[in-house]
């Protein structure tokens, strides 16, 4: 790009997980890591939990497979400038983004990921809900350790790896400012997502996450879809088994998610999505960050 390129961004959340939205409709933006993370540093750059690049998916090599079914690609990015399958939050965000973009209309749209594509509903207003798909239950879990407390976690992929632990107390989960130390390693060997979770009421958690490359955040949308299959399969209510759906109520520090498992094994998410602000890079910055 030259000095004098103005790139457009917007910002939205979904609970309060956060993202900076870049429009690159043709996949001509490189953006490498360390541009990533300065444009998510809270201090020195716009600040978020993660970038989604709005890609046609028709224009981007990991999702020309995906083009028949869906228009538009997210390329998400966690908050250290690593590259991610998926993101439930971005995935209502950059629905929303989409409408508000007049890139999609109101009702049912389809959107590529690494994870593959995700279906979504979007109304003109309010809340947004996304069919996840089916989670992954490896049988290998690990053991989490902080403070001087272990906890058995459940191994859950929603798309991404999570490891879902469920405690006495949220506060036994410190300040989630360094990966908490989990056992065996070798099961997550490309890191893992940790959920701290905790009982609120029948079918109602609450939870804090540790965020692979990002930290603690304030929703993790994929992790609160994984905490609530956990939840499912220890409170015994499969809808596998029961051929009944059944729906969780998942609080984050942002707010709460509704999650639903259906008989077929489609986890639904649902929650809010809002774009707060848009404007254009100062080229003369971005250039310096993509330098």
């Amino acid at each position: 790009m030259t000095s004098t390129q103005r790139v457009p961004f917007l910002k939205g959340h979904g609970t309060e997980n956060d993202f900076v939205i870049v429009p690159d409709p043709d996949g001509l933006l490189d953006l490498p890591a360390a541009a990533v993370a300065r444009i998510c540093d809270r201090r020195a750059g716009l600040g978020g939990d993660g970038v989604l690049r709005a890609v046609r998916a028709a224009a981007h090599p990991e999702a020309r497979d995906q083009a028949d079914e869906a228009e538009w690609f997210m390329d998400y990015r966690n908050g250290d400038g690593s590259i991610a399958e998926m993101c439930g939050n971005g995935v209502r965000v950059f629905a929303r983004y989409l409408l508000h973009a007049g890139l999609a209309e109101a009702g049912d749209l389809a959107i590529a990921t690494r994870a593959g594509v995700r279906r979504v509903h979007v109304a003109k207003t309010g809340d947004v809900t996304v069919s996840m798909g089916r989670a992954e239950l490896p049988e290998e879990g690990v053991v989490v350790t902080l403070g001087g407390r272990s906890w058995p976690a459940r191994n859950v992929n929603m798309g991404n790896p999570h490891a879902v632990a469920f405690v006495e107390d949220l506060a036994h989960a410190g300040d989630l400012l360094a990966v908490p130390p989990f056992s065996p390693a070798a099961v997550y060997p490309d890191g893992v997502n940790i959920e701290f979770v905790v009982d609120r009421g029948p079918r109602h958690v609450a939870m804090r996450v540790y965020e692979r490359g990002s930290g603690e955040t304030r929703s993790c949308g994929t992790g609160a879809c994984a905490v609530a299959v956990a939840a499912v399969r220890r409170d015994g209510l499969d809808p596998a088994t029961t051929g009944t759906p059944v729906t969780y109520t998942v609080d984050v520090l942002g707010g709460s998610l509704k999650i639903t498992e259906l008989p077929d094994g489609t986890v639904e998410m649902t929650g809010p999505a809002e774009i707060v602000a848009e404007g254009t890079f100062d080229p003369s910055w971005l250039a310096a960050a993509l330098a």
